[in-house]
Parts: structure tokens; C-alpha cells; sequence
């Protein structure tokens, strides 16, 4: 009964109260469809545009898989590319690993801290007045030693608890960069391809003039044109031929771009389908209900931070309460090491220890108004 009642009254004491609020979603008022898109009923009646409603069976283009989106063979292998290489998104990686050594050490705080030492000491004094005598002395111990700082307050849960958001937050933010990262790609390979077309048509249109003032100077040869009709041939074949370097150089700067984003060293990008052959891809429906957004991870990452600055309120208020720990040491200590583990050489102690703030120059109220503002930041 009596372990009972103390393995109770741990339980009571470990688990106490978390000061500082508990997190609400913020309530936002959003529309339910863009400004100016019709509604459903106007649709359905004929009396605003008409347009395709999307049901709930057809599958939303936000479900999709890039892979499903960028047909192109060509294109899914550079963001694969991306995707193993990118420097950007190693460091959104190595933050996630780093929120989850954090959130080790603040679930640790939690814990009670048990440690052990052993030590041996000799030593020698030598011959001093008034005591015209030397002695030596021999110190030898082994123990352990137990400290545990009770949250009777919440204040390492609400740690824990900000912990876990901030990490929350950080794969958030991975997986925005990863968003970012296939957008960048996908964006830059179309423009690349666009590029390659414009070069295409302009060395096509080049020829084209080309041939055109060879016929007109043929005509004018014989008789059948003038001198100005071979000079504006010849000014057109000028205009097309300027085109051609502009466009070779604004290729040379996308791929490099594009290699940037790869990881790579500048060089030459590979090519896959024509702008041209390019599948279309899926329209995105007119009148998405604006709760979508909260479907980026970029917001999600937010709303992971707001977690965690309410979190940190709980923590700041903590400290206007008192610091509850429970101290114990054992072990054994002994002149000799041949009697430490034997005889009267044991030794304990037992104790607990409160303390109450009572002044501290503002800084605890200070604490806590900078945890509110923080939070204030992200709603």
C-alpha cells in the first residue's frame, strides 16, 4: 500500500499542470470560390458562364504525382536528378535531422540525470610549523548520483511540445522546397524547349530569306526587279541572321541554369519531346474553394510554427513558478581501497529543493510578452 500511494504520488507530481494556452487553430473567414467566379447554382441555371463544376469522383490535379504531370521522359529524369542533387534541398534535409536531435535533447530535460564517478586521491604533506610532522592522507570513493528537476509546471512538456512543431515545421519546409524544386525544373525545361523552337523557326525563316534574296537578285539581274527590292531582301536576311546568336546565348544561360538546379557543373541539357509534341496537361477547374491553400506545405510549415511560438509561451510562463528538483547521492568511501565495499564505508544523502523567483528586473514578464509577439508574428 504504501508503494502505492508513492508510485501515486509521482505520478501526480511528474505530471502536474502545463501553464500557457493550448493551441486553437486560428479561425479564418475565407470564401468559398474566387472573387468574380460564378456559383454553382448560376451555373447550373445558364445564367453566368458556363463552366466545368468539378465532383467529387474526378481526381483533383493538386493529387497528382509530378511524374503523372511531366510526361516527358527527358524531364522526369532531370528532376530526378534534381531531386538526388540539389544543394538547396540537402540543406532543408539536414535541418530536419538536426529539429530531431533538438527535440532529443528537450525530451531528455524530462528525464532525471543519473550519473556515476569513482576517484582516489594520495597525498603527502610534509613538515610544517607549528605541526613539526608529515603525514599522508588516502581518499578513495565510488558513487552515483541522482538529480531530477520535477515539471510540476509543464514547462519542459510545453518545450517538447514547441520541439516537435519546429520539426513538424522543418519537414513542411522540405517538402515546399521539393514543390519549389520540380516547379523551377519543370519551368526552366519549358522554357528551354521554347528556346530551341524560336532557334528552330528563326534559322527556318533565315533559309527562307535567304532564298528569297537569291530570287530576287536573280530577277533584278534580269531585268525584272530593282536595286531596292534586292536591298530590303538583304536588310530581312540581316534582321533574321541577328536573331540566331541572341537565341544561342539566352540557350547557353538556360542550361546553365538548369544545371545549377541539378547540382551540376554548367553544360549542355539534354533534350526529350518537342514543345509541340508535349501531352496538355490537365486545366485546373475555375472556382477552387480557397480551403486548397491550406494544402501548401509552405502554410502548413506556418501554421507548424504557430504551434510552436504558443508552445513557447507555456515555457516563459513556467518561470514565475518554483523549481521543484529531487537530489540523491549514494556510494561508498574509505581511506583504503582494500575496505572501500566493506565495513561502515557507505555513504547517502536524500533531499529535494524549491525556488521561488521573487525579483528578477522584469525579465520573466519580458519572456513572456516576447513569447505572445512571437506567436502574434505567425497568426
Amino acid at each position: 500500500m504504501k508503494n502505492l500511494i508513492i508510485l501515486l504520488l509521482l505520478i501526480v507530481i511528474t505530471s502536474g499542470c502545463a501553464v500557457g494556452p493550448n493551441y486553437r487553430r486560428p479561425k479564418l473567414d475565407l470564401p468559398e470560390a474566387f472573387r468574380g467566379t460564378p456559383s454553382l447554382e448560376e451555373t447550373q441555371t445558364g445564367k453566368g458562364p458556363q463552366q466545368q463544376v468539378p465532383t467529387a469522383s474526378e481526381q483533383s490535379f493538386g493529387d497528382q504525382k509530378w511524374w503523372e504531370v511531366f510526361q516527358d521522359p527527358q524531364l522526369q529524369e532531370l528532376i530526378r536528378t534534381a531531386l538526388k542533387q540539389n544543394y538547396d534541398l540537402r540543406i532543408a534535409a539536414t535541418r530536419i535531422l538536426q529539429a530531431q536531435g533538438q527535440l532529443g535533447i528537450t525530451r531528455a530535460d524530462q528525464l532525471p540525470s543519473i550519473s556515476a564517478g569513482a576517484a582516489a586521491v594520495n597525498e603527502r604533506i610534509p613538515k610544517q610549523k607549528p605541526v613539526n610532522q608529515e603525514f599522508e592522507t588516502s581518499a578513495n570513493s565510488v558513487g552515483a548520483s541522482f538529480v531530477w528537476e520535477l515539471d510540476f509546471w509543464g514547462k519542459y512538456r510545453r518545450a517538447e511540445e514547441a520541439a516537435r512543431a519546429n520539426l513538424l515545421a522543418t519537414e513542411w519546409a522540405h517538402k515546399a522546397v521539393i514543390n519549389t524544386l520540380v516547379s523551377n525544373v519543370s519551368a526552366s525545361y519549358f522554357q528551354l524547349r521554347t528556346l530551341d523552337l524560336q532557334l528552330e523557326i528563326s534559322k527556318r525563316t533565315l533559309a527562307n530569306r535567304q532564298a528569297s534574296l537569291q530570287l530576287t537578285r536573280t530577277l533584278s539581274d534580269g531585268g525584272a526587279g530593282t536595286m531596292l527590292d534586292v536591298r530590303q531582301a538583304e536588310q530581312l536576311v540581316s534582321t533574321a541572321a541577328e536573331t540566331i546568336p541572341d537565341l544561342e546565348r539566352r540557350i547557353q544561360q538556360q542550361e546553365n541554369f538548369i544545371s545549377t538546379l541539378l547540382g551540376n557543373n554548367p553544360g549542355p541539357i539534354g533534350r526529350g519531346m518537342k514543345l509541340t509534341e508535349q501531352p496538355h496537361l490537365p486545366e485546373v477547374p475555375a472556382g477552387i474553394p480557397s480551403q486548397l491553400l491550406e494544402r501548401r506545405p509552405d502554410i502548413r510549415a506556418a501554421e507548424a510554427q504557430l504551434m510552436a511560438a504558443n508552445a513557447q509561451i507555456g515555457v516563459a510562463k513556467a518561470a514565475y513558478f518554483p523549481q521543484i528538483t529531487l537530489t540523491a547521492t549514494s556510494g561508498f568511501q574509505s581511506s583504503a581501497l582494500t575496505s572501500l565495499f566493506t565495513g561502515p564505508a557507505g555513504l547517502w544523502s536524500f533531499g529535494g529543493s524549491l525556488v521561488q523567483p521573487i525579483f528578477a528586473g522584469g525579465r520573466i514578464k519580458s519572456g513572456v510578452k516576447l513569447s505572445e509577439l512571437a506567436r502574434k508574428r505567425w497568426c
